[in-house]
């Protein structure tokens, strides 16, 4: 039972880690340029990666509680 949280552990954190790679890949499609203030560079940047963060979170949230409830449907019948 406790070799089973730490292999929960290990896919939650390899998850986060790929989706915010995947996400922080994705943004760089979009132009920031233009919303940035001059000198404002750091800020910026800043902003970027906290966002690449939150939307990296979300997505594998969304994956791991889909993989979750998928496990669970064996409780079903």
């Amino acid at each position: 039972m406790v070799e089973e949280f730490g292999q929960q552990s290990l896919l939650n954190i390899i998850s986060h880690l790929f989706f915010i790679a995947i996400t922080f890949y994705g943004l760089q499609a979009v132009h920031f340029d233009k919303l940035i203030r001059v000198n404002r560079v750091f800020q910026a940047r800043l902003l970027y990666i906290l966002i690449t963060i939150a939307i990296g979170s979300i997505v594998s949230n969304f994956f791991l509680d889909y993989l979750n409830w998928a496990r669970q449907l064996r409780y079903l019948f």
